[in-house]
């Protein structure tokens, strides 16, 4: 009798376990089936406890991960799809979300081997193609990151999920967003992510540039139920926002609604009329004439899970036009969301889990036409505006490189955060000093011209200490040069300098990085006479040889660089022979050498030929008379024999050039942007 009665109660224990069991994973599939992943969780782990058989073993693990990964809780999915395939769960599907998980985590080479595991399973499968090509552009994005500057709102970000920013005002002063943190109005937990309802909140940025503690804005917008992704029109006069009612303990799908200012706060939502309870409506966005809304749907005739949809508001009919897809520029096969359209109109940015791209969702941007549809091709904010993580709900400050994105990327301080970006200008500088050639002490109030291939053309002085800085922009090749006039002298140089020789060359066309070029001038300072490297002359000849043309090249490029200058050119010669003609002989040899310049076109004005004959020798004929050797009498003579020149004057202007105003150079000020004063000098003529 007692083994009787313990055989009847340990079937009966069984009967309870049994059917405890059938119900863990009836309520599991029923969860999950209603979305409800963050409940679905728990039912399955008490499923696959109770459970005995192998098959459904596998399908509850498999469950499990799909049910952590639609609550993006990415390293218990990848721990359950393991188990998963250990188990033997026959949909290889498994492999490919692992890949996902690691791609999420950057670990973009093991997400190749996964997605090459899943591609052995399902060759035909278009997606792991583009996965493993998403994995090679990721890697390279982040060795070559572009100059955006990202950075964590942690002034007003929560541990729980903040995201979808929107301007809120006509000064950008004001940002609303969506948030699950604590203040929320719904009491309740959302079943499908274990979070609070999340509601839209208010934070506003203070003349000291600081943004307040955020605020819920209240009813009638915020509810008991999920309100999310809001867009302002640029008017104030409207909201634009998306709502999820449950009705009965039943989730229905996600809707628009619209509603009008009504005194500081707004009046009561109204669904927007395209709206329906069985199709999704989420992240609506608006022109900046408040005409054109763009959204998230998966209204008949989607392409994917989810498409970027359009729709103009009829002013007659005072409603919304029915939507209109954006077509397969935009969207794919899997999920295109949270559009935004930036102030000019100009482009669409969207978040995509299927464009090429560096993990969950990655924005894109693409330009549009005239009619607000996309064109052309669209294009990948690469990293640090993408990460590997979710990438979403971009804004932009105006037309502006800067602006708010929400990320659940690493550093954050909840789920979802939201990121403030900027691109950085361009920073393109050229500094250096002016020095005396001889005792390389600095040369101060020397001008220093710099001319752009953009027609920049603009003037600096060294300083006191020889030194000068200039700022440069991008894209543009420079050329940097010295001029001087009577008034650049110092205490070893009292007449004065020539303009440096020597030209600087640089370029900031496609430079990505900044950068500041140097560039160093050295000036001969000004003699009584300056000669002239060797011409040689055939005995009582004066045309100059070809081979000695270089040496008068020395004093034209002379000219050219110090385009103010006038000269004496004089030629000299030895004693020998008359002093009439060697009067003679010297000044057609100093004309012989203007003539060369002037066929090379310098002006004649600046010349003027001198022929000194033997009157300023530079060795006596009793020097000569001392040397021994006949070289060496020759060399003594060859001394005497030389073409020198001197500065006559400092201000020549050439009456055939007009004279070009140069802006002198001021260092770049906020506020100061058209102060530069014109300062009328004559540039070198190049």
């Amino acid at each position: 009798m007692r083994k009787l009665s313990l055989t009847l109660a340990f079937t009966a224990l069984l009967a309870v376990v049994s059917f405890a069991q059938k119900k863990f994973l009836i309520e599991a599939d029923k969860a999950f089936d209603a979305k409800e992943y963050f409940k679905a969780v728990d039912l399955y782990k008490s499923a696959y406890t109770a459970e005995k058989k192998a098959d459904k073993k596998a399908r509850i693990l498999f469950r499990t991960a799909e049910s952590y990964r639609h609550i993006n809780q990415i390293k218990e999915a990848e721990s359950y799809y393991s188990k998963a395939i250990k188990a033997k769960y026959p949909d290889p599907i498994s492999y490919f979300y692992i890949g996902e998980i690691k791609k999420e985590q950057k670990l973009y080479n093991e997400a190749i081997t996964e997605y090459e595991n899943y591609k052995k399973e399902v060759p035909s499968d278009p997606m792991v193609e583009a996965r493993i090509k998403s994995c090679e552009l990721a890697q390279k994005w982040v060795d070559a990151p572009t100059r955006h500057k990202v950075e964590n709102m942690s002034l007003f970000n929560s541990k729980d999920a903040d995201f979808s920013p929107s301007f809120a005002d006509k000064k950008s002063n004001k940002l609303m967003f969506t948030s699950t943190r604590e203040g929320t109005t719904g009491a309740s937990k959302d079943e499908s992510t274990g979070w609070s309802h999340s509601d839209l909140f208010e934070t506003t940025l203070d003349k000291n540039g600081k943004w307040s503690t955020p605020v819920p804005i209240g009813l009638p917008i915020n509810t008991e139920v999920n309100e999310g992704a809001a867009v302002v029109s640029k008017k104030g006069d409207m909201i634009i926002f998306s709502r999820v009612l449950e009705i009965k303990g039943k989730k229905e799908r996600p809707n628009l609604y619209m509603s009008a200012k009504a005194g500081a706060g707004w009046g009561e939502p109204k669904l927007i009329s395209f709206c329906v309870d069985s199709i999704n409506f989420a992240h609506p966005t608006l022109s900046a004439d408040g005409n054109t809304m763009y959204f998230a749907s998966n209204m008949g005739g989607t392409l994917g899970h989810a498409d970027i949809w359009m729709s103009h508001y009829n002013k007659k009919a005072k409603d919304w036009d029915m939507p209109v897809n954006l077509g397969s520029i935009v969207n794919t096969a899997g999920q295109e969301m949270y559009p935004y359209v930036t102030a000019d109109g100009k482009f669409l940015y969207f978040s995509s889990d299927t464009h090429l791209g560096m993990g969950g969702l990655d924005i894109f941007k693409v330009e549009l036409d005239k009619d607000g549809k996309p064109k052309g091709q669209i294009e990948n904010l690469k990293y640090p505006l993408n990460s590997a993580a979710d990438d979403f709900g971009i804004m932009l400050e105006g037309t502006k490189e800067r602006g708010y994105l929400s990320s659940n990327r690493e550093g954050g301080k909840g789920g979802d955060d939201i990121w403030s970006f900027v691109l950085p200008p361009l920073v393109f500088n050229v500094s250096g000093t002016v020095k005396n050639a001889e005792d390389k002490t600095p040369v101060a109030n020397c001008p220093v011209i710099l001319k752009g291939s953009d027609g920049t053309l603009v003037q600096s002085k060294s300083d006191a200490s020889g030194s000068f800085t200039m700022a440069l922009k991008p894209e543009v090749t420079y050329d940097i040069y010295t001029q001087t006039d009577k008034s650049v002298t110092t205490k070893t140089a009292p007449m004065g300098f020539l303009a440096s020789e020597d030209h600087g060359n640089f370029t900031t066309v496609g430079l990505q990085e900044s950068q500041n070029f140097e560039k160093a001038f050295e000036l001969t300072p000004v003699k009584d006479e300056i000669k002239l490297p060797s011409i040689l002359f055939e005995t009582a000849k004066w045309d100059v040889r070809p081979q000695f043309q270089d040496s008068l090249n020395f004093l034209y490029n002379v000219l050219i660089k110090n385009p103010t200058i006038t000269i004496e050119l004089s030629a000299h010669t030895d004693s020998r022979g008359s002093t009439k003609s060697n009067d003679d002989l010297s000044q057609k040899r100093a004309q012989s050498c203007v003539d060369y310049l002037i066929s090379k076109g310098i002006p004649k004005e600046r010349m003027t030929a001198k022929g000194w004959g033997e009157r300023k020798l530079k060795i006596q004929d009793a020097q000569v008379t001392k040397e021994k050797t006949k070289e060496g009498k020759e060399a003594l003579h060859a001394i005497n024999r030389r073409v020198v020149f001197k500065i006559l004057s400092w201000d020549y202007v050439d009456p055939t050039k007009p004279k070009v105003e140069i802006p002198a150079y001021h260092p770049p000020v906020k506020g100061e942007e058209d102060s530069e004063k014109l300062e009328t000098v004559t540039p070198e003529g190049k």
